[in-house]
């Protein structure tokens, strides 16, 4: 494992979340390790709490593309290491793109990066949010069974 500089690792972690603000999703899943892993300790109802490997990532994340308008504030770091830490907390102001319906979230992210791309980015996040934009817990179920059935 190469020793990175802590500002090289913040600018990476802001230019991930612009990365997902504007949709380019591909760009952001290419800043992620072979194998690395998306981890959702509290994922919302129908999601994977963990992707692992570009494929899995490029698949959930561009329907997060696809599903939502997103604009997420500067990061505020806890910390950034040499040996590839970074915490920060950030917000966002989202909208669902089938309902227009609006929420925002506070995010805390964890995530270790090595040899310069990203091994392990766990997102903690309140999903509850998100099916509360979406009509309510049946409303969100009944979104994601349609969306399975398409």
């Amino acid at each position: 494992m190469t020793t990175a500089r802590p500002q090289e690792l913040k600018d990476t972690f802001a230019h991930s979340l612009k990365l997902l603000e504007s949709g380019r999703i591909e760009e952001w899943v290419d800043l992620f390790a072979a194998d690395g892993i998306l981890e959702f300790p509290y994922p919302a109802w129908g999601f994977p709490a963990q992707m692992q490997g570009r494929e899995q990532l490029l698949a959930q994340m561009t329907m997060f593309g696809e599903q939502l308008e997103i604009a997420f504030s500067a990061p505020e770091f806890y910390t950034a290491t040499e040996d590839g830490l970074v915490i920060a907390a950030f917000t966002a102001d989202c909208t669902l793109v089938a309902t227009g319906g609006k929420y925002h979230q506070t995010y805390l992210s964890v995530v270790r990066f090595e040899d310069g791309k990203i091994k392990l980015f766990r997102d903690f996040w309140n999903p509850w949010l998100l099916m509360e934009a979406a009509g309510g817990e049946l409303a969100w179920k009944q979104a994601l069974q349609a969306l399975a059935g398409s």
